[in-house]
């Protein structure tokens, strides 16, 4: 992010703390698709993702005034999207399989399906990042698709950054090992 996108968000958290609704809606398009993909990969349900994309700017309509700027904007509001996916995520856990999520559930046998998926690089890829630990798809996530540095990553996850350093290095060896063998050349930066 430039820093004139971010001296822009940190001018509409300003206006959003004096009650501002047009800074808040603003806001919200500047960063609501970013936060809903983010989080559609954490509860692989898409309504499921909106709401906590709608809670998550809920919090930043009533915290904006406390934004202390250690970090970006949207590295803020990707922390509080993901404290509530995590959330969510544990009270999941808690309540019985349904039908939709039990469906949801990778099968690891090799069906003609995943076979035909397999041919497909970016499937296969989608396949593989999905099999990673919870932990490493979330950096894969942050650093790839969400393009966050290091230090960002850190303060979204509430973690020192030689944590999000050693993940990200684990996370993209698992990755490479599960491509190759997917039958995919390794092609990962």
């Amino acid at each position: 992010m430039s820093g004139a996108e971010e001296t822009r968000d940190l001018a509409l958290l300003e206006q959003i703390a004096r009650n501002d609704r047009k800074a808040i809606a603003l806001l919200y398009q500047r960063h609501h698709l970013r936060l809903y993909r983010f989080l559609l990969r954490f509860v692989k349900n898409e309504a499921q993702a909106e709401e906590l994309v709608n809670e998550t700017f809920i919090d930043v309509w009533r915290g904006a005034g406390k934004f202390e700027g250690r970090s970006q904007v949207s590295s803020w509001i990707l922390s509080i999207g993901r404290n509530k996916a995590l959330s969510l995520l544990r009270k999941r856990s808690d309540a019985e399989l349904d039908d939709e999520y039990a469906s949801g559930l990778e099968d690891e046998s090799d069906t003609p399906e995943v076979m035909t998926l397999k041919q497909d690089k970016a499937a296969a890829m989608r396949l593989c990042i999905n099999r990673l630990s919870d932990e490493h798809r979330e950096v894969i996530d942050l650093v790839y698709y969400q393009e966050k540095a290091i230090k960002e990553i850190a303060v979204i996850l509430s973690v020192p950054e030689n944590t999000v350093k050693t993940r990200v290095f684990h996370a993209r060896k698992n990755l490479s090992d599960l491509l190759a063998k997917s039958g995919i050349d390794r092609g990962w930066p």
